[in-house]
């Protein structure tokens, strides 16, 4: 491991995993396990184990993008796992790709776009949001996402760039959809995000309006199940309705 780089430290407290995600430094990290000078980090490698002063033995790994989805900081509620998943399972994103996204938020979609595509740019209108999903960026390791400030109604026009899919998580995605052709390559999606039904209904009549387009649009339902001594049987809880998403293929 090196210094500034992202470590996972990952212990079982009573047969639960506990985690926690540290930056490689002089610093020491303190927890209620006790304290571990992050610079014994720069000797291990992913996979080795560290101990704390008290003896909590941690395993030492690199994140992946489920795990900084736990850790990030969050600027309001980002789209979930099983919803990225579906914007990069009916879009087919690859490493070849350029994404152009749209409502950054904290950044969590762009992350997991910019571990599988070429490059990501990504607009968000409130500069604050902005400065933090920058941050959650960086930490993640990631340097093709592009973070740029601006309203993408109003800055869409001037984008000279040609994307192979465009994601919108933004209420004004109706507005934005009669100018998504232009900056998509020939082929190309445009995914929108939303949680009503009204909004999605909205961005359905902007496609009409400005197709032909192969469009269709899915809800995912994650159901977990339950595993104990006494039988297998869905949880009771667990993550139900989330958002609509939309896929438009020219």
């Amino acid at each position: 491991m090196e210094y500034g780089e992202m470590v996972l430290l990952r212990t079982f407290f009573k047969e639960k995993p506990r985690e926690f995600i540290v930056c490689v430094s002089e610093d020491a990290f303190h927890s209620d396990f006790g304290i571990i000078e992050l610079e014994e980090l720069t000797r291990l490698s992913s996979g080795d184990k560290i101990c704390s002063h008290k003896g909590q033995e941690f395993i030492v790994q690199k994140p992946r993008m489920p795990d900084m989805f736990r850790h990030a900081q969050r600027s309001g509620a980002p789209m979930m796992p099983k919803d990225i998943g579906m914007v990069i399972a009916y879009t087919g994103i690859c490493k070849n790709d350029v994404v152009l996204d749209a409502g950054t938020g904290s950044g969590i979609l762009s992350m997991y776009l910019g571990s599988i595509a070429k490059k990501v740019v990504t607009y968000e209108v409130k500069e604050n949001f902005a400065q933090l999903a920058r941050s959650n960026i960086s930490k993640a390791g990631l340097d093709n996402v592009e973070v740029r400030c601006g309203n993408i109604v109003e800055e869409i026009s001037k984008i000279e760039e040609k994307f192979d899919v465009v994601t919108l998580d933004t209420i004004n995605s109706p507005e934005v959809i009669p100018m998504v052709r232009r900056v998509l390559v020939p082929g190309g999606f445009v995914v929108t995000y939303s949680p009503f039904i009204e909004q999605t209904i909205a961005i359905r009549k902007a496609l009409d309006a400005s197709g032909p387009w192969d469009v269709t649009t899915i809800e995912c339902i994650e159901r977990p199940l339950s595993v104990s001594e006494r039988g297998t049987r869905p949880a009771t809880g667990g993550v139900g309705h989330t958002g609509y998403i939309t896929i438009a293929r020219v």
